[in-house]
């Protein structure tokens, strides 16, 4: 019986400037002068002063907005495009820089048909670096809106209105680049591309970044983003190449990948709306694959934050054994309804287990076996197991930016509804397969994707491990469910040491929740996530068994 769909909780409150090289053309036509206010229906006036326009903007103001900004910009006068914004002191400074920088010359400005507020434009271009003369061009976009204060139309100034996807203090540049381009190699030699694997595109750009430098290639000249730096080491965006002028020479970088886990995982996301795998290597740490749909989408399995849903009641078992409040065979009821804090949570269609052990809740995810335990809880309870004995939370050095999950302190229902992977619990892949990888091993080995002695930087390690027959006792209740619980479906006929456990995360405004699943077969642990899909078992379960069965 599916028992962890639901939680239920019931009541309770729980610049391209002067000096560029080269002209401006600008196509379509523009009004002259600075664009006049146009009074809307719903403007407001005071006692005889004067009228305030409100309400949207007209066909006529956005149009004749956007080409004033426009034709400001592309004659060399920043200070009047830029007054024409809602942010002038960085929209001139970034006018200023924009194609100098970028080496730009003969610049065209098109626009094109304006859709509501927002007038898109085409820029065509001749990107001039010393001996090297080559055409580019791309397509942005300038988004208007009214002024609260006067009324006015005005440019609502972003970065990206320069070049799509460009955030604050992000930059076009044109030159050598930063970093020699690399071949990445997989643990046994095989190359990694992005046309082979698009969805590990993000992740190549990022191993470049960090560590083209300390191959032995050579950098060529580019033209590319270079991204501002983050404080967090894990939260850096590598730079990307958007034309490359002259090659470099590629430097071999050795990643703990492997290409047929790494195929595996990708056509077992593929098709799906949304999906995401990892995959690690339980005695070591290494990562061996990294998935995602779509291929070209946000990097889910090692950047997001989802609430990971009953797989982390493999972290709270661990934590209510290390304990002693509970152990496989020891009863431990899991009965419909589990007040906690003035919230009253329900099993799903108040399903119950009135006599039964540890083991069998878990192995049906019955939750209020789990919630149950609250009361004999304190607030950082489960924060620290998972931080002490899991790894989540500490800072990661894997090589590549990551997420490295969060399981805050709560208290009363929100603490209640942590011990089920809900309440402000969040994870990512990467995350629930390195639990799922502890629960095999017997301690938290920090997951990485190139060795250390590339750049000495130091791993993560728990503080503690479990007790030794926490450890068993864990591991005995993974294989239940792998064989005769909720994960044996996507389980059946795969053999060795294996374990598994579902989830399924409800999220606001979803009609269906997040299916999780995690599981390990031998030295071989892997966790997807199917948003919005269902029953874990069934919907994420089959992009893990295709992990495991190809390992």
């Amino acid at each position: 019986m599916r028992r962890e769909v639901k939680y239920g909780l019931i009541g309770g409150s729980v610049a391209l400037v002067a000096g560029v090289v080269g002209g401006f053309t600008l196509f379509g036509g523009s009004d002259d002068g600075a664009p006049q206010a146009v009074r809307s229906a719903d403007a407001k006036s005071g006692d005889g002063g004067p009228t305030v326009p409100s309400g949207p903007l007209t066909a006529k103001e956005v149009n004749t907005t956007a080409q004033t900004f426009l034709t400001a910009w592309q004659s060399g006068d920043v200070a009047k495009a830029a007054a024409l914004t809602d942010d002038p002191d960085a929209a001139r400074t970034a006018l200023t820089a924009f194609a100098p920088q970028a080496k730009f010359s003969k610049v065209t400005l098109k626009p094109g048909t304006p859709a509501g507020d927002k007038v898109p434009y085409t820029v065509s271009t001749e990107i001039d670096y010393k001996a090297v003369k080559t055409p580019f061009s791309y397509g942005s976009t300038v988004a208007l809106q009214r002024d609260k204060a006067t009324g006015k139309p005005q440019v609502a100034w972003e970065p990206s209105t320069l070049y799509p996807g460009l955030a604050k203090g992000d930059e076009l540049r044109t030159g050598e680049a930063e970093a020699p381009p690399i071949k990445a190699v997989d643990r046994n030699g095989v190359e990694l591309t992005a046309k082979d694997h698009p969805t590990l595109a993000g992740v190549l750009d990022s191993l470049r970044t960090k560590y083209g430098s300390k191959t032995d290639g050579k950098p060529g000249v580019e033209l590319y983003v270079h991204r501002a730096k983050s404080a967090d080491s894990n939260k850096q965006q590598p730079d990307k190449t958007l034309k490359v002028l002259s090659k470099g020479t590629p430097g071999t970088l050795h990643t703990t990948l492997d290409a047929k886990l790494q195929t595996a995982a990708e056509n077992a996301v593929k098709g799906k709306k949304s999906a995401s795998a990892a995959a690690v290597k339980p005695s070591t740490g290494e990562i061996l694959a990294l998935a995602n749909s779509p291929a070209d989408g946000f990097n889910i399995a090692t950047q997001g934050s989802l609430a990971p849903g009953s797989t982390m009641k493999i972290v709270t078992s661990a934590m209510l054994m290390d304990k002693g409040l509970t152990a496989p065979d020891k009863k431990n009821p899991c009965p419909k309804f589990v007040t906690v804090g003035g919230w009253k949570f329900q099993n799903l269609n108040q399903s119950e287990i009135p006599d039964g052990t540890f083991a069998q809740s878990f192995a049906a995810s019955c939750n209020n076996a789990f919630i149950g335990h609250a009361k004999d809880l304190s607030d950082d309870d489960l924060t620290k197991e998972a931080r002490d004995v899991f790894g989540i939370g500490l800072n990661w050095a894997t090589g590549i930016p990551t997420f490295d999950g969060a399981v805050p302190v709560q208290h009363d229902a929100q603490m209640a509804a942590s011990l089920i992977g809900q309440g402000g619990v969040r994870m990512n892949p990467l995350n629930v397969a390195s639990i799922a990888a502890t629960a095999q091993s017997g301690g938290f080995r920090q997951p990485y994707i190139v060795a250390p002695s590339l750049d000495n930087r130091a791993f993560a390690k728990a503080a503690r491990t479990m007790k030794p027959d926490t450890a068993s006792n864990l591991k005995a209740l993974m294989k239940l469910t792998a064989t005769a619980g909720t994960g044996a479906e996507a389980m059946q006929g795969i053999s060795g040491d294996i374990g598994a456990k579902t989830g399924s995360a409800e999220v606001d405004n979803q009609d269906k929740p997040n299916a999780w699943f995690a599981a390990y077969r031998n030295d071989l642990a892997a966790a997807a996530v199917v948003p919005a899909s269902g029953h874990g078992g069934t919907n994420a379960g089959p992009v893990v068994r295709a992990i495991l069965t190809a390992g």
